[in-house]
Parts: C-alpha cells; structure tokens; sequence
C-alpha cells in the first residue's frame, strides 16, 4: 500500500509538472508552483525528483531497467549485437504505447538546453550500465572498450530513431525504426551511398 501510494504521488507530481511546464515554460515554473499544485511541501518535491529537469526526464530511470534486464536475458551465446538490437527495439514498443506522453516530454526538452543537458548526463549512466551487462555476457576485460563503444552506439541508435519517429508524425513503428538502424549500422556506414547535391 505504501509503495502504491508513493508510486501515486510520484505519477501525480509529474503529470503536474509537465501540465505546468507546457502552459508556463519550463523556467518560469517554479518548484512551489508544481508543488502547490500537486498538494504538497516543495520538500517533498525533493523526495521524489533531484531537480526540475528529472521531471521531465522521469521515466528514463524505467526504460533504464527494462533495457538491461532484456538484455541480460538474451541467450548468452547470441551475438552481442543481436542482443543489443532485439533488447532496444523491445523497449521501443513501450515508447510507442506512451506516444503522447513521449511527444509531451520531447517537446519540452527541445527548447530547454538545461534539460537536454541533464538528458545527456543521464543518458552517460544508460552507457555505462549496457557497456557493465555485455561486458558480463562477453567475460571482456576491463581493457576491452567493445562494450562501451557497442552500448554508446545503441544509444545513439535509439536517440536518433526516436526523433525521427517524432520528426515524421510516427508514420513508421518505433521499433521497426529501431531495427533498421541497428541493421544500417551492422552493415556499415561506409557503405551507404551518398550523392552531394549540386551547389
């Protein structure tokens, strides 16, 4: 019941957060604004979300989990670049179910480069938990910057095919989108033709 409730509380927080963000602009919505319209002390605020920015980031710390727990479940004898593809695209199916909320999200960290910048740092711990996981699966040393360089490149991946899901109004499936992008690059970006245009 506890758990329930906090998990209520948080949800509320954020889904007062982004209304205000949306309606006032991020920087001119203060933490006592969000807190006198979720009902509680601006302390409490802090219990739940470190900064400001984490609300609008707030469910990166989910995707983080369900990223890793799917790629530690993969058959250890797969190729770690199969995992890596299969384990994304699965989590982007939870971004397609989300859409609104993701476009809401996006949206605000777009014309706010404090929280792009946090976007980023968190994004640091994503690579460095993926990089832990196939380091793991592959027994690579600490020597080894396979794992880095594999998960810092499906990061990229998933960055990049998210906004073009969200540029081109979701016309094609996120995880699909996740798939090919994975695929371009097991196949090579040299060798992807590319014809300058005149001028």
């Amino acid at each position: 019941m506890r758990e329930r409730k906090k998990r209520e509380r948080r949800q509320r927080i954020e889904a007062v957060a982004i209304d205000r963000f949306e309606a006032n602009g991020f920087d001119a919505t203060t933490i006592d604004d969000i807190a006198a319209a979720a009902d509680i002390a601006p302390r409490t605020f802090f219990a739940y979300f470190p900064t400001k920015e984490d609300v609008v980031l707030a469910d990166y710390a989910d995707r983080l989990e369900r990223t890793t727990n799917e790629l530690a479940r993969r058959p250890p004898a797969e190729p770690p670049w199969l995992a890596l593809s299969t384990s994304f695209a699965t989590v982007a199916a939870d971004y397609e179910a989300e859409r609104v909320q993701l476009i809401r999200r996006f949206a605000i960290m777009a014309v706010n480069p404090s929280v792009q910048a946090r976007s980023l740092q968190l994004q640091a711990g994503w690579e460095s938990a993926v990089a832990d996981v196939l380091s793991r699966r592959s027994g690579a040393g600490a020597d080894d910057v396979t794992p880095r360089l594999m998960a810092a490149t499906a990061l990229a991946c998933m960055r990049s095919s998210i906004s073009h899901w969200i540029l081109t109004g979701h016309q094609e499936p996120l995880p699909d989108l996740v798939k090919a992008s994975f695929d371009r690059l097991a196949g090579g970006l040299a060798a992807v033709p590319f014809t300058p245009t005149a001028g």
